[in-house]
């Protein structure tokens, strides 16, 4: 009787003991850029301006963005350069940001 007591317990612990799943990986980090490119520097918005346009003339060169989107950000990035050129630097980094995040593209490149 003791033993089957025995057996009995070592069983109700043995399945407690489970593991859990291992935990899935982290994901990889998405490159804006290719490796190895470098963006152009600058402050203000000259600077976001020049490294916006960098990364369209990658992406569109690597065939990661549609003739139309292209276009459109383009015309984007022109009316924002006319704001940043007549002084107007916070509603020109307003506008590029606004076209990031309209594209999918992370903000402050």
């Amino acid at each position: 009787m003791k033993r089957a007591a025995l057996i009995l317990a070592a069983l109700t612990l043995a399945a407690c003991n489970t593991t859990a799943p291992p935990a899935a990986p982290e994901p990889a980090a998405v490159a804006v850029t290719p490796q190895g490119a470098d963006l152009p520097q600058g402050g203000g918005c000259d600077g976001h301006l020049a490294r916006y346009r960098a990364v369209q003339e990658q992406d569109k060169a690597m065939g990661h963005v549609a003739d139309k989107v292209y276009a459109q950000i383009q015309t984007e990035i022109a009316a924002a350069a006319a704001e940043c050129s007549a002084g107007h630097d916070a509603k020109s980094e307003a506008m590029i940001r606004a076209s990031e995040v309209k594209h999918g593209y992370p903000t402050g490149i």
